[in-house]
């Protein structure tokens, strides 16, 4: 009998529980209520908030928002037994039903926190009916959050007037703060407004809220809910609020970030509240002095090189100048990056062995297979090191640096650095690349200083922080037994990285860039002392539409660049007069007085004994010789062969190849091992130096190989040319050649055009068509070229 009354007990409570199971599957709770996005910043203040889809301010409070002396005010006032009841209080209930009927005391419906929940979740007219279904919602939010959540969801629907909801959104507008930073009266007021939000309106009715917080404060004081003293100090506390507009710092990087987290209440940012206000600041003050000048916008990122987080986030000098497309984020717009990579090219060249600082590079009018660059001021210098050539930003140099590293090299370590731009166009870039011919963004660029930074390893640049243990998923509450999966800490994430360069070599551009002079400072300033020490490099596009400054320290690694969205440009825009000041007002204003602990040469960096004359191992010729850093193993060991032996005749006139010597009667000379195109630089520009004697002209044998030809330097080679008939246009035709070379002979279409100094340029008139332009030198070594002549009318 007992065994027959246990099982029909059991499949009672089964089929009951199967009962509310099928209903819950029916009847789901309604959605999670949509949320106000926000993006905070590192330390959880508020930068940034948007409406909700609804147009209504409800930002999400957090649990660890929810203060104890918030918890007890709300609990206190509104439902004593909350953590006893299972949604519904039934002693309530029948006090409510008491005095409804007797008509003694105030009609009251007996509204627990949570069947309060269910009725903003399901806002619906107040009748019998519905109080019930309140009830059943209650009963079933109950099985499906913890109170914890039930309190949490409470305080981000309560209303406060307008399109206002949410303890934190009334904190945010009315205070300025966020719940958890409120005082005691603060906290007190904000918890008897939804009772009454139409009639206790913060900014317009203080007086009235004053008095009901007042009266509360000391019901609160009489129950012993919070020390005598407090409540005495909150009673003295002045109520004179309004309502302040929500937050709206950092907007572009808060608009991305809601774009990319669209289902996520509250973004945490790797922003830091006051460096991005400062660095809004500096960048709108500054652009207002650019103005006249015509430059309008500017855009800033501010990286902690150690954990690689963004600390401030500038995308335009004013969001809100819709003149100026203020919307725009110049931090992810591509633009003309000029001569910003300069640094990494010649980190990566130094790790091929390539060159060294003190190498001595060719500065003269060069033709690289038809591209023909310029330096910015349209002057060369002969030759240069590879450190002055950094340091001044040439860029004929760096040109021919990544002709011989090769393009597809360069481009390939650009793409493993998060360049987006070059990897979808890559095939079709050439040695412009270097000089801003491929497309790149503040916030590319700004990464590849923070790999120099640290070191030569590169990893993508942080936005936002990791969610804290109490964040929930896509802004819904957490279920019960859920919990927040562990993450590793921020310190382990930033570390490692992809060695896109080596340590040396890093090192080395580091110190080649940290040498030039400030030009915030006049030379040798003593307040020098408490400012940050820099690397820093700028660069100009093509137009002067874009300027650059980027510059880092063992801290922080900060990029500028100023322009125009439009893209127009103007004759002020360049890197280092416009983006250079802004750059060190930024240093000086995030790392002032910093500890100026500086780089150190890496273990694996060596230095040796160079001929000064080239940079190179010294030879047998050598005597002025200079230190040099270099990388043991990798940099090249060739020895220095800046002059030559020559035979000479007795009298100086000739020179004599060993086939053509004579057994007497000629002496041993060391003469400059000039490159042909340094050569023909000095000759055009009537720079003295020792030239060679023509060679022998009894000698019949052709001498040299296919690369002692001379270079034909205009025109270039599969070009086509569109001359104008009416102004009589004629076409240059030069060359470089080998040293020894006196004489050229120029043929068009095989047919000869005329004899002229190696270094003389040939002007003549083509007729239109296809044309097969010829050089030939003294020695009998030929050069051919193919163009294509169009003639205007």
């Amino acid at each position: 009998m007992k065994r027959r009354s246990a099982i029909r007990l059991f499949t009672g409570i089964g089929v009951v529980a199967l009962l509310l199971w099928s209903l819950d599957r029916l009847f789901p709770l309604p959605p999670a209520p949509l949320y106000s996005p926000i993006v905070l910043a590192q330390d959880g203040t508020v930068l940034h908030a948007y409406l909700n889809p609804t147009q209504k301010w409800r930002m999400k409070t957090e649990l660890r928002e929810i203060t104890p002396v918030l918890r007890k005010a709300i609990l206190e006032k509104e439902d004593r037994w909350f953590r006893w009841h299972y949604g519904v209080n039934p002693l309530a209930l029948v006090q409510a039903a008491g005095r409804n009927l007797s008509g003694r005391g105030r009609t009251t419906g007996a509204s627990t926190i949570t069947m309060q929940v269910a009725r903003l979740l399901e806002p619906k007219e107040r009748t019998l009916l519905n109080k019930l279904l309140e009830m059943l919602r209650a009963t079933q939010l109950e099985a499906h959050y913890s109170k914890d959540e039930i309190l949490q969801l409470y305080l981000n629907l309560v209303p406060y007037g307008g399109n206002v909801e949410g303890v934190k959104s009334a904190a945010l507008l009315y205070f300025q703060q966020t719940p958890d930073y409120l005082s005691l009266a603060q906290t007190v007021t904000l918890a008897i407004i939804p009772n009454r939000p139409r009639g206790l309106v913060l900014g317009r009715n203080n007086a009235a809220v004053l008095r009901e917080r007042n009266r509360w404060l000391r019901r609160f004081g009489a129950a012993g809910l919070f020390p005598a003293q407090d409540v005495a100090d909150a009673l003295l506390e002045p109520l004179d609020v309004q309502r302040h507009p929500a937050p709206t710092l950092a907007p572009h990087l808060a608009r991305r970030l809601v774009r990319q987290f669209p289902h996520q209440a509250i973004i945490r940012s790797s922003l830091q509240r006051s460096k991005q206000s400062k660095a809004e600041d500096l960048t709108r003050g500054y652009v207002r002095r650019l103005r006249e000048l015509g430059i309008s916008q500017a855009a800033v990122l501010v990286v902690n090189n150690r954990t690689r987080q963004v600390e401030a986030y500038v995308g335009s000098a004013d969001f809100r100048d819709f003149a100026g497309q203020g919307q725009n984020d110049g931090v992810v717009a591509v633009r003309s990056p000029g001569s910003t990579l300069k640094p990494f090219l010649y980190a990566l060249a130094l790790d091929r062995g390539l060159v060294t600082p003190k190498l001595l590079l060719p500065d003269v009018p060069t033709n690289f297979q038809g591209y023909r660059p310029e330096n910015f001021d349209k002057r060369c210098n002969g030759e240069v090191t590879l450190e002055r050539a950094l340091a001044y930003s040439l860029n004929i140099p760096a040109v021919r640096v990544l002709n011989q590293l090769g393009v597809p090299a360069f481009t390939e370590k650009l793409q493993q650095a998060g360049f987006q731009n070059v990897k979808r166009n890559r095939a079709q870039l050439g040695l412009s690349s270097i000089l801003g011919g491929c497309g790149a963004s503040l916030e590319e660029l700004t990464g590849v200083y923070v790999t120099l930074a640290n070191g030569g390893r590169y990893a993508p640049l942080r936005l936002a922080s990791p969610p804290g243990p109490l964040s929930f998923r896509e802004g819904e509450p957490r279920r019960r037994g859920s919990e927040s999966s562990g993450s590793p800490s921020l310190q382990e994430r930033a570390s490692g990285g992809e060695a896109l360069l080596s340590e040396s070599a890093a090192f080395l551009v580091t110190d080649i860039l940290s040498q030039l002079t400030r030009p915030d400072l006049p030379l040798g300033a003593a307040s020098s002392m408490r400012l940050p020490k820099v690397a820093w490099k700028t660069g100009t596009s093509y137009g002067r539409r874009d300027a650059w400054s980027i510059g880092y320290n063992r801290q922080y690694t900060i990029g500028v660049w100023v322009g125009n969205f439009s893209g127009q440009g103007s004759p002020a825009l360049t890197g280092a007069d416009v983006a250079t000041p802004l750059l060190f007002d930024l240093f000086n204003a995030l790392a002032y007085n910093a500890p100026n602990d500086w780089f150190v040469p890496p273990a694996a960096l060596d230095f040796r004994l160079v001929c000064a004359e080239s940079g190179r191992v010294p030879g047998e010729n050598c005597p002025n010789q200079v230190i040099d850093y270099f990388l043991p193993n990798v940099s090249t060991g060739q020895r220095c062969q800046h002059v030559r032996e020559v035979l000479v005749s007795g009298d100086g006139s000739y020179t004599y190849c060993r086939a053509c010597a004579p057994a007497a009667g000629f002496r041993r000379e060391l003469y400059p091992n000039l490159l042909p195109e340094v050569a023909a630089y000095k000759e055009a520009q009537g720079l003295p130096y020792r030239r060679l004697p023509p060679h022998n002209p009894q000698c019949q044998r052709v001498r040299g190989g296919r690369e002692l030809a001379p270079t034909i330097t205009s025109p270039t080679a599969n070009t086509e040319y569109v001359l104008n008939a009416r102004e009589q246009q004629q076409l240059l035709l030069s060359c470089t050649t080998d040293n020894e070379v006196r004489q050229v002979h120029w043929y068009v279409n095989d047919q000869f055009l005329r004899t002229a100094r190696a270094t003389e340029r040939v002007f003549f008139r083509p007729k239109p068509g296809p044309l097969k332009i010829s050089c030939a030198d003294d020695h009998g070594r030929n050069t051919d070229v193919l163009v294509t002549v169009t003639e205007l009318e």
